[in-house]
This record gives structure tokens, sequence and C-alpha cells, in this order.
């Protein structure tokens, strides 16, 4: 028979889903507003005092309170998200003071502001000094200027220096994702010296798989991978086993290039030198990923006309103001569309067949000018387009929308002479459809690359221009070319 491992009083148990959490969390919720609104119709104006003291509200309270203690801070962030402001600030109070600090670090930046608007000063210091360096300067931008100052006074020097240095990167650079726990060892010494040395730490910095090897000016040397260090003779030296890091990463360079890096070589940590070559940091995986999922929601959501991600329950002035810009743009791109419509207005009174075609020709454009900007935005990012290549990428574009063209426009040109049995129509649509995504194409390759070369994120409403361009001309296309042939 197996032996049997009897589990402690004090065993913790598995952590539940964060979905079940947040289930829990408004079930609760949902429970104390019933009791809050039996209180009230029962006592009247004394309600309040005789909530506080409710036996039910406490259990309900210390229940969440259970709730919250058992979950990650990241699981904390998120029920925190899908909650309305006011059952958010309420669980807020509910958290423990001491965990303050890596919650607001894991929460989006629009529902950190509304945490951080409810905190006086002495309990965001309180906070921010929970954390390290690199935290405390993802929050920075948040936090105010005296919560700041207070935070750099209290800081060892070594750590207000790491903060400072921290602070100076722009957050699309490597030294933004960079953080200082990484382990040096000197190429001199033993490996037997060396695992003595890390048996002296309590743990190792979260994502250590190699060691790096600098000098005495802590010029890095090369790295010392873990499964290296074990299975070698302990006898050797550093020196002797080392190798050339696979990638080394400049403070200064963009945090896509490290991105990639990630990517490409399957690193789980990097190092991060200066221009001199002095180790400075490391970048680990789990800052990669952290950047590259918020790159992924700025695309996505500039590619919806929104400025910057959103509060789902925010106000709705602060909606409106996050929304406003592109619906502006939209709305003067659909008068212009609409202007050229009027334009043939008496073509379309003669021809009736005008109006019910038209939407498809303009419709058909527009999402192959989109497949072609959500092509060109994805390699953008991946460094593997540059506006020298624009001419190639026109070429190969086109062929592929006048292939698109021919096939499509002959299937709805065929489909449109049977229904209105007019031949000439079915000509017009092949034009039309043809000759549309190619405009598509010519356009689809042009906005992105010209936004590149201007600096910007091709991204950036990109889709909203290429569908103000496919509708517009699409309309004036068909339009047209029925005019000239039919009308």
């Amino acid at each position: 028979m197996p032996d049997t491992v009897e589990l402690s009083a004090d065993h913790v148990e598995p952590r539940e889903r964060v979905e079940d959490a947040l289930a829990r969390v408004t079930s609760l919720l949902r429970r104390q507003r019933l009791v809050e609104g039996l209180i009230v119709d029962q006592v009247g104006d004394g309600g309040d005092a005789a909530l506080r003291n409710s036996a039910v509200t406490q259990t309900i309270k210390a229940e969440l309170e259970r709730t919250l203690a058992r979950l990650h801070p990241a699981d904390i962030a998120f029920v925190l998200e899908a909650l309305p402001l006011d059952e958010r600030l309420y669980i807020w109070e509910l958290v423990k003071a001491d965990r303050d600090g890596e919650i607001l670090v894991e929460v989006s930046d629009a529902v950190r502001e509304s945490l951080i608007s409810s905190m006086d000063t002495e309990e965001l210091v309180a906070a921010a000094e929970t954390l390290d360096t690199e935290e405390i300067a993802d929050l920075a931008p948040d936090l105010p200027q005296e919560v700041l100052d207070d935070v750099f006074r209290g800081l060892p020097v070594d750590e207000r220096e790491e903060l400072r240095a921290a602070m100076s990167f722009e957050e699309d650079m490597v030294g933004a994702l960079m953080d200082f726990d990484d382990v040096q060892v000197r190429p001199d010494v033993t490996l037997e010296v060396v695992l003595r040395y890390l048996r002296r730490f309590d743990e190792l910095p979260s994502q250590t798989d190699q060691l790096f090897v600098v000098d005495r000016n802590e010029t890095l040397q090369g790295v010392l991978p873990l499964p290296k260090l074990i299975v070698s003779d302990p006898r050797l030296t550093v020196g002797a086993v080392m190798e050339p890091p696979v990638v080394k990463l400049l403070q200064h360079e963009k945090a896509d290039v490290a991105a990639s890096a990630f990517e490409r070589y399957d690193l789980v940590s990097a190092p991060v030198v200066d221009t001199n070559d002095r180790l400075v940091g490391r970048v680990t995986v789990d800052e990669v990923l952290d950047f590259v999922r918020q790159r992924a929601d700025e695309e996505a959501l500039a590619q919806a006309g929104l400025r910057e991600e959103e509060d789902i329950f925010a106000s709705v002035w602060k909606s409106f103001q996050n929304r406003w810009t592109w619906l502006a743009i939209n709305l003067v791109t659909a008068f212009i569309a609409s202007r050229v419509i009027g334009a043939f207005e008496g073509s379309i009174q003669k021809l009736v067949a005008l109006a019910a075609l038209m939407p498809i020709v303009a419709g058909i454009g527009g999402n192959s000018g989109n497949q072609t900007i959500t092509m060109l935005v994805r390699a953008a990012a991946l460094g593997q387009v540059t506006p020298g290549h624009a001419r190639k990428l026109v070429r190969k574009e086109l062929t592929v929308a006048l292939i698109n063209g021919l096939i499509w426009g002959g299937v709805m040109g065929l489909i449109a002479m049977l229904l209105y049995r007019q031949v000439p129509l079915g000509l017009v649509m092949v034009l039309a459809m043809t000759l549309n995504l190619m405009l598509a194409a010519i356009m689809g390759v042009v906005i992105p690359i010209t936004m590149i070369r201007f600096g910007r994120d091709p991204a950036v409403g990109s889709s909203v221009m290429i569908t103000a361009v496919t509708d517009s001309g699409g309309f004036f296309i068909f339009l047209g070319l029925a005019t000239l042939i039919l009308v």
C-alpha cells in the first residue's frame, strides 16, 4: 500500500482561477448591497450605523478579505479592473496595505489613476517603498511629485542612483525594461568558489538562468549558464567554461530590439550594457512579455482610433475625450464619400442598380487595404520593412490586387449581369472592383510607409485612412465608369 501524505492544517491550497475569484467577489458584493437595502428600509436614517454593526455585513467583509488574501497581486489587479468605480475603491480598501505597491504595478494605467487618486501621500509613499527601483520607475509617471521626493529621500544611496537611472529612459527603450538584480562573477575564480557564493543567497533573482562574467571594471566578458556551472568540474575557472552572450542589448536602443531577440533566440534573460560594454543590468523574459502585450494592446486601440487605454468603467467625459478625435475624422471622411455619391445622383436615378452595387466595390477595397496595412504594420514592428522597400512592395501588392480584382470582379460582374440583364453593368463591376483593389494596394503600402518615414507609429489611424480612401475612391470609380458606359 503506498504511503499517504498527511496534510497539515496550514497546508497551502492551490490558487483558484482568477475568473472564479472575480465571480466570488461580485457575488459577495451583491449580497452586501441586498443587506444594505434591507437595513436602510428597516432602520431609515440610522441605517449607516446599523449597517456598520451588522453581523451579516461584517461576515461578508471578512469573507472578501480572506478571498483577496489568497489572490496573487496580478489577480487582484484583474478583479479591480473588472469592477465599477465605487466597488473597486471599496475592494481596494480591503487589500492589505503591504500589498498596495505590487498591485499598483500590475493594474492598467487607467485603473491605476483611479486608485492613486483615492490614496493620501503617506499611503503612496508606504506602497512605493515596498517595491524594487525598476518597479518604482514604472509607477513614477503616475505619482505626485511630493510622493516621489519622499521616496527618493527614503532610499539608500545606491538604490537612489538606480532609480534615477531607470527613470532616465523612455518607456520604449531597453533601459526601461531593465532590472538591476543580476549576479556577477569574475573570470579568474573557480566554479567551486562560485557555487559557495551562490549558496549565500536566500534565493536567486527571478529568471536567473545565467551568471554574468565581468572584469574589475565591470566590462562584460561572457556568461556562465547555470546548467554548465552545475555539471562542470568545480576546479575549473569561470573563464575556462564561460560562453559569449547570445545577445548584448544596449540600454538606449529600442525595446522592440529586445523583444525580437528574445523571440528569435528563446532567451530567458539577456545582459544590458552601455556604450563602453560595461554591464549595467539585465532584461528578463517576464518584462519582455509585458512589453509585447502592452504594445499589442496599444496597436489594437490605435487601429480602433482610441488614443489611450481606457478604463471600461471610466466617466462619460473621459471616455468621450479618448474617442472623439477619430470619430470626428470618420465623420469628415464619410461626408466626403457622401458628396462623391451626390455628384452622381443623376446616374443613380437613371439606373437604380448602381445604389445596390456600389457598397460592394467600396467594401472589398477597404478590406483589401486593411489586409495590406496589417501585414506592413506587423512587418514594421519586427523590423522587416523600411521606406526603401516601398517600390517593391507596391509592385507586389498591385499584382495581388490585379489578380483578385479580375477573379472576384469577374464573379460579381457575372452576378450583376445575370441579376440586371445588362452586360455593360457586369463590365463596370469588373473594372471598378479591379481599379479600387489596386487603389487600396497602393494606399495600403504608401500610408504606413509614409508614417514610418516621418517617425510615426504606422498602426495609429491607418485603418481609418485606408477606409476613407477606398470608400470615396470606390464610389468615384464605380459611379464614374457607370456614367461613362451606361448612362
